[in-house]
């Protein structure tokens, strides 16, 4: 059964007006960001007061740095949002609970969003990220030799493709976290049809991919389409997250199983009775916190060592 905190945190997103959703696609999904954007605070909390919170260009991308001591390992995180919505403002309470559970710095980036940038934008961003992290870190005062990655949603896609480029660049990272990961652009799970009603359905999931990657053929390569990847031996230890009443639920748990049957460390866990962006959810749902604080342990265990 859907948790009623689950229920409860759906009332305070505002409802698209009849004005809104009589309007052309581009400002509808105006519309979806600003509601988003507006309901943020009651969905997520209040800011936990950290050492260190501090806005930086990383080669053009926005980010920001969270970090509670000098010299901590770094968790690179990359919002949710269909490749279209959020920002570093929607994941902030988040990153700021990892960071101070964890002892990690986190280092949450403001990629380009479709459809203004469509891909490979996105991708580029996260991998911008990480090269200035590897040449600018020690003026940022963390430890770049342990470096993680992860998201949420499309962030998770991201991160995951993001790691696989990365292992093929020789430049492999330590951890990666993927928390209810967007992973086929073909949205063809069962669970689309057994729990699509509950927040998150295959028109919209369809809508996003071809949003984020416009060329159906491009959706089908191991770029954009992580499921594809002929060979996922040397990826990194993973935490994968997946949510009972997600349609995103069966991708993530079939990624989780492929990375296993490569070799590669994981741990999945699926939290029941939530649905697709619990885990940001921190002021209204009891999974969120506790999702968080999975996080912030797995990267204490695999990357303060």
């Amino acid at each position: 059964m859907l948790h009623p905190q689950v229920e409860a945190a759906a009332q305070l997103r505002r409802r698209p007006s009849p004005e809104e959703l009589a309007a052309d696609p581009y400002q509808r999904l105006l519309g979806v960001r600003a509601a988003m954007e507006e309901a943020n605070e009651a969905e997520t909390g209040p800011a936990l007061p950290l050492p260190v919170v501090a806005d930086f260009d990383a080669d053009g991308v926005p980010c920001r740095l969270y970090a509670t001591k000098a010299g901590a390992p770094v968790l690179v995180y990359l919002h949710g949002g269909g490749w279209c919505y959020g920002s570093i403002e929607t994941v902030d309470r988040f990153c700021r609970r990892v960071a101070d559970r964890s002892g990690c710095a986190v280092v949450s980036a403001g990629y380009r969003l479709a459809p203004e940038h469509v891909f490979p934008a996105a991708i580029e961003d996260a991998e911008t990220v990480l090269s200035y992290l590897r040449r600018e870190g020690a003026g940022l005062g963390v430890d770049v030799s342990r470096l993680a990655i992860g998201g949420d949603s499309a962030g998770g896609q991201l991160a995951t493709v993001t790691a696989r480029r990365q292992r093929d660049a020789a430049t492999p990272l330590d951890f990666q976290v993927l928390i209810y990961p967007a992973l086929d652009p073909l949205t063809s799970a069962e669970s689309y049809d057994e729990v699509g009603e509950y927040g998150l359905d295959r028109a919209s999931m369809r809508l996003a991919w071809e949003t984020f990657v416009p060329d159906p053929v491009r959706r089908l390569t191991p770029d954009v389409s992580p499921l594809a990847v002929a060979d996922l031996s040397g990826m990194p230890p993973t935490l994968v997250i997946t949510a009972e009443y997600d349609a995103l639920r069966d991708e993530g748990a079939d990624y989780a199983n492929a990375l296993i049957a490569a070799g590669v460390p994981v741990v999945h866990t699926r939290y029941m009775g939530v649905n697709h962006g619990f885990a940001r959810k921190l002021a209204t749902i009891d999974a969120a916190r506790a999702a968080a604080d999975q996080v912030a342990s797995a990267l204490r265990s695999a990357l303060t060592f």
